[in-house]
């Protein structure tokens, strides 16, 4: 027997998201606003193929926030090349940034990681990888999910 996985639109369909979430909007708005790429990862848990995100190499210094409602989730500082094919950080923003959902999806519990401020899906956050990093955690997002604000200078 197995468990379908909540995603945010489904989870939409089930619950008042506007109280859960500030950013929170109609699945049909989601829809008008995203593009059917856009949805399918941010909204219905997809994930887009491994090296073809355009943040996958990126070492543009700055802010990447939820493509989906502006909110600055991770900093540059913190991406780090783990040569898995989508980008990864160590650390958000701050902690009140994300939300983590235990995803039993593929037979083995994941730790998904979805934004706080409008419950879009962003990717999967593992540990103990061994990464030489300072947390141990690989923050492992789709570029889709996200939108680069370069530094300014």
């Amino acid at each position: 027997m197995s468990t379908q996985h909540s995603t945010p639109a489904t989870d939409s369909a089930r619950t008042d998201t506007a109280a859960a979430y500030p950013q929170a909007k109609s699945e049909q708005e989601w829809r008008e606003q995203l593009s059917p790429e856009e949805y399918h990862v941010l909204r219905e848990a997809g994930t887009e193929r491994p090296f073809t995100g355009e943040y996958n190499s990126t070492t543009t210094e700055g802010v990447y926030a939820c493509r989906a409602c502006n909110a600055e989730l991770f900093r540059s500082e913190t991406k780090f090349e783990a040569h898995c094919g989508w980008p990864s950080f160590y650390a958000p923003l701050a902690e009140d940034r994300v939300q983590y959902i235990q995803d039993d999806s593929l037979g083995r519990t994941r730790t998904e990681v979805r934004c706080a401020s409008c419950g879009s899906h962003l990717g999967h956050v593992f540990e103990g990888e061994g990464f030489d990093t300072p947390t141990d955690l690989r923050y492992c997002m789709n570029s889709i999910s996200m939108t680069l604000v370069p530094q300014e200078g």
